[in-house]
């Protein structure tokens, strides 16, 4: 018993190494910290023009995405006036858009329904492979819209095709995902001290 217990903190411990491990590399990365401000700024000013952010991922990137846009239309940590972003999670138009023309349309025609040039698209895929996103990523291309990716492990297809991207290296969707969010929240608390200092 004392030995299955100790392979199992020993495991969990390896767990939470791996985190810090991922995070580091993100704190190390000059130009991965950077994008950050560079991308915050990008979003506040499109904001600013009313313009809005339409995101999209699959199975946990996908809740990901709706977690991003709730803390802009609803809250983050301060009361202030609510942000436009739409996460592509609706299930009529999944479901049909998935039977009536196949899954990997899913988020292109909601982008060319929804998307307006001035927009920003994000995606978030942790193999950098969806084909559904790529799709995603070329019909917000061809409407105007500035692309910003999070990536994981090598970034796949996705390497390169956007205008803005994070690839974060690790071995496993968990990891990746990790450090997506926390790069989420950073951005939302870039935009709020930009557009709401009083409030930051």
């Amino acid at each position: 018993m004392w030995l299955v217990l100790w392979l199992l903190l020993g495991s969990m411990r390896r767990s939470l190494l791996d985190a810090h491990k991922a995070l580091d590399t993100l704190i190390n990365d000059e130009r991965a910290v950077s994008r950050l401000e560079t991308v915050a700024s990008l979003l506040a000013t499109r904001f600013k023009q009313g313009s809005k952010v339409l995101t999209c991922g699959n199975g946990g990137s996908a809740c990901d995405a709706m977690h991003f846009c709730e803390e802009l239309t609803g809250r983050f940590r301060n009361d202030r006036p609510p942000l436009p972003a739409i996460a592509c999670s609706d299930v009529g138009h999944i479901t049909c858009t998935a039977n009536d023309y196949g899954y990997e349309h899913v988020f292109s025609r909601w982008i060319k329904a929804l998307g307006n040039e001035g927009d920003v698209l994000v995606v978030l895929s942790t193999s950098g492979n969806s084909r559904n996103i790529l799709r995603a990523v070329d019909a917000a291309g061809e409407k105007g819209l500035t692309r910003v990716a999070l990536l994981g492990k090598t970034g796949g297809v996705l390497a390169g095709l956007c205008e803005h991207q994070w690839v974060i290296p690790g071995q496993t969707a968990d990891r990746i995902q990790e450090v997506h969010m926390l790069i989420l929240h950073t951005l939302i608390q870039g935009v709020e001290q930009r557009l709401f200092p009083e409030q930051a």
